[in-house]
């Protein structure tokens, strides 16, 4: 059973959100199904034929908590189907105006296999990528 069926991040700054999801989605895999002045959607939405989608939304916030977001300890966390994914999330996070808050690697203390990396994005909200396969 996968958990993450949604996800919806607001931001203060489209331009530097476009930017930064746009890469790290990529990186994943994961498909730009539209992208509004406002808005910008990844993956797909679950159907009756289709449960075990995923589907991130990000939007214009510009309220005062919109800019307060790294204090607010939020932190969302993708499925990535390759260790190579994870390490591309990261790249194409940082050089897409992210912080690192964890390099790629083998989280043991979740389990053998855990292998994640860690980003805030230009809002500061902590996003994370996790492939739970063996290498």
């Amino acid at each position: 059973m996968q958990l993450l069926d949604h996800v919806s991040i607001g931001v203060p700054d489209m331009d530097a959100a476009r930017r930064f999801y746009d890469a790290i989605m990529s990186a994943l895999g994961a498909a730009k199904v539209y992208d509004l002045p406002q808005a910008l959607g990844y993956g797909e939405r679950c159907t009756p034929q289709d449960a075990a989608s995923t589907y991130l939304a990000v939007y214009l916030d510009q309220s005062d908590e919109a800019g307060g977001l790294a204090s607010s300890k939020r932190h969302w966390c993708f499925k990535a189907g390759s260790r190579e994914q994870i390490d591309a999330f990261h790249a194409a996070g940082l050089a897409a105006g992210g912080r690192s808050d964890g390099a790629p690697g083998l989280r043991a203390d979740y389990h053998a296999g855990y292998y994640a990396a860690f980003l805030y994005d230009p809002a500061g909200n902590r996003v994370e990528a996790v492939c739970h396969l063996p290498a």
